[in-house]
């Protein structure tokens, strides 16, 4: 086992990560940019460093400035989180170039994965069924002759892409041509890669991921299923596990068919397999090579601690449980917090928590950073926490969930609690017969 770890992100992740180095008896070193000098991370960690200025081009993704920092240190691992330098296969390697350990897949997985068309043609190869499209679309004529062959609606994705940038819809080819010169430009803005791939359009489906995790010696499992469909603008709002729309035969396919891409990506460490379902019928969209906002709804749910089982991984050791050890009890939901005004378009609402009480007893958990008097700063992503419940039923979950968020009092800045209160209302999340439109159409009046 290692025994220092540096965690090169901030915010809840960070503080959740710090919390399983200390549980291994790692000493955990935190970064911090001048804007979270004061933040929870910061002060729970072992040891922490500045890595820079608010800006995240200038502190969490400045690469050089966190592997300076690990070796300052002393550390021998890296564990990066979710979001900024996660999926980065480029900071993969420079850990490893610099002698740490990168708390994760190998940069050659997450290169092998991260290019969602290259993942699409290994998903194939795994016998894993995907969405009808192209794995190109370089051009506007050669996105139409594809289009023409599928029909429409489609979608037009950027192959790097993430976090629902870099996508567009068209409903004919007028639209298909001019979506592939937006989508194009968005993707080369924000990752640097223009390259596009095509999608047929199903019009209701649910998202549905599954939870794998590898070792290093091939070994992988899955630790089944979760809903993500509760979604706005393609960002997801609220997940849980397993899933309410899916039959028990579906959910044995799916997390197999998670396992074997997997494998035959040679996957180590944490990973999200992401599927698209519609009745009995699945496909493969994307993987995700880290883990997840999500991670907590699966370990409710199983009982497994996911980040310290990547701690373990990392150190060389092997899973510490099997396919038939891994559990499913009950039901667990996840609802994310956002600093975000729902009556106002979701505007920010960035400012100083006046006060802070959170909810608590049994079957609940509370993942964030904050605390009464934290000023959250304008510069990062605006969730503010995540509220997991767990009960042996759903009924029984949504019944605490309920209560759970009206007991969560945050005040002196707008959040996404009302908008959760209201969807645990809603008869389609009641009867778990929503799909990944349900919530626009909701939020539109419809």
């Amino acid at each position: 086992m290692f025994e220092k770890v540096l965690v090169a992100n901030r915010g809840e992740i960070a503080l959740r990560v710090v919390r399983a180095c200390q549980e291994l008896g790692v000493a955990a070193v935190a970064v911090y940019s001048d804007a979270d000098e004061s933040a929870l991370h910061v002060r729970h960690a072992d040891e922490a460093v500045r890595i820079g200025p608010p800006p995240a081009g200038k502190s969490y993704l400045d690469v050089e400035a966190l592997i300076d920092a690990a070796r300052e240190t002393g550390a021998e691992a890296v564990h990066p989180g979710y979001g900024f330098l996660a999926e980065n296969a480029a900071f993969a390697a420079a850990c490893r170039e610099a002698g740490l350990t990168f708390v994760g897949p190998p940069a050659e997985a997450i290169e092998k994965m991260g290019n969602k068309s290259a993942a699409r043609r290994l998903a194939r190869e795994a016998g894993v069924p995907v969405v009808p499209g192209s794995d190109d679309a370089s051009s506007a004529e050669e996105a139409a002759q594809t289009a023409g062959e599928i029909g429409y609606p489609i979608m037009v994705k950027a192959a790097a892409g993430g976090g629902g940038r870099g996508i567009r819809v068209a409903e004919d080819e007028d639209g298909l041509r001019k979506a592939v010169q937006v989508a194009r430009r968005e993707a080369e803005a924000a990752f640097g890669d223009g390259t596009l791939y095509l999608e047929k359009l199903l019009v209701a489906p649910r998202h549905v991921e599954v939870q794998v995790m590898g070792d290093h010696e091939g070994n992988v499992i899955h630790l089944y299923e979760r809903e993500c469909s509760m979604q706005r603008r393609r960002q997801k709002v609220l997940e849980e596990a397993p899933s309410p729309g899916i039959s028990q035969g579906v959910r044995e396919k799916i997390a197999e068919a998670a396992v074997r891409l997997a494998r035959e990506a040679g996957y180590a460490n944490a990973g999200t397999v992401e599927f698209l379902v519609e009745g009995d019928e699945f496909y493969f969209i994307e993987m995700n090579t880290r883990i997840q906002v999500e991670h907590p709804v699966t370990e409710m749910l199983t009982g497994v601690d996911l980040v310290k089982e990547q701690i373990r991984i990392a150190a060389g050791e092997p899973l510490s449980l099997e396919q038939e050890d891994v559990p499913m009890v009950g039901h667990a939901m996840e609802f994310r917090i956002n600093a975000e005004d729902p009556d106002q378009d979701f505007m920010p609402s960035p400012g100083e928590i006046s006060w802070l009480e959170v909810p608590g007893g049994p079957g609940v958990r509370v993942d964030s950073a904050i605390y009464q008097g934290y000023q959250i700063p304008p510069f990062y992503d605006s969730m503010v926490g995540k509220l997991i419940v767990w009960a042996l039923t759903r009924e029984e979950a949504i019944s605490r969930a309920r209560r759970a968020l009206r007991e969560y009092r945050l005040e002196g800045i707008k959040t996404t609690i009302p908008l959760h209160l209201r969807l645990l209302e809603g008869e389609a999340f009641r009867s778990g017969e929503y799909h990944t439109g349900y919530l626009e159409e909701l939020l539109n009046g419809g």
